[in-house]
C-alpha cells in the first residue's frame, strides 16, 4: 500500500491461513505414511472419508493399483485375494455425490478421489501421485497431501495390506 503524503502507512493484514485438516496415518508392512486432508477445499469429500476411516473401512484392504505415477486403494473387495480380478471396481456404496474441484495441483504426494468417469461418483477409492500429473488437474477432486512417508508409498505393490488406518490428529 502506498502512503499519501502526510498519511500514515497502512498495512493490510495477511489472510488467515485455512485451518489444518485431519491427519491420517496408514500403516503397511512396508512402513507408515501420513496424509494431511484439506477440508477447506473439499468439505463433503473429506467428511465422507473421515467417517470411513473412523469406522475402520480401510483396515485390511489391499493396494489394488500401482503404476509408475500412482498408487490406489479403497476397494473393500481387495480384502479377498480370491476376488483379485474384481479389485478396483467397488467402494463403500455411498458415493459423495458432489464434485468439489479446487485449485490444487496433482504434484508428488497429492491424494485425490478416483471415480468412474464422473467426479460425482467418487466414493472411497483414493490415489496418491508418485509424480506430478498435471493432466489430471481439474478432473479429480484433490482431498489431501502425503506429508510424511512418500518413500513408503514408492515401495507399495499390488496386494500390500493396509494394516491400520487411523486419524492421528483431528485438525487444528
Amino acid at each position: 500500500v502506498l502512503a499519501l503524503a502526510g498519511a500514515p502507512l497502512q498495512r493490510r493484514a495477511a489472510p488467515a491461513p485455512a485451518p489444518a485438516g485431519p491427519i491420517v496415518t496408514i500403516d503397511t508392512a512396508k512402513g507408515a505414511f501420513v496424509i494431511q486432508f484439506f477440508p477447506a477445499d473439499a468439505p463433503k469429500s473429506v467428511e465422507h472419508l473421515m467417517a470411513l476411516v473412523k469406522r475402520n473401512f480401510y483396515r485390511g484392504q489391499r493396494i489394488h493399483r500401482v503404476e509408475a505415477s500412482l498408487v490406489q486403494f479403497g476397494d473393500p473387495t481387495s480384502r479377498d485375494v480370491s476376488r483379485r480380478d474384481w479389485w478396483g471396481r467397488a467402494g463403500s456404496g455411498e458415493p459423495i455425490g458432489v464434485a468439489e474441484f479446487n485449485k490444487r495441483k496433482h504434484v508428488r504426494g497429492t491424494v485425490a478421489l478416483a471415480n468412474t468417469g464422473n467426479a460425482k461418483s467418487a466414493d472411497s477409492q483414493l490415489y496418491i501421485c508418485k509424480a506430478a500429473m498435471p493432466s489430471l488437474d481439474g478432473k479429480y477432486v484433490i482431498v489431501g497431501q502425503v506429508i510424511k512417508g512418500m518413500e513408503v508409498v514408492d515401495r507399495l505393490q499390488i496386494a500390500d495390506v493396509l494394516k491400520n488406518v487411523t486419524v492421528t490428529e483431528a485438525g487444528r
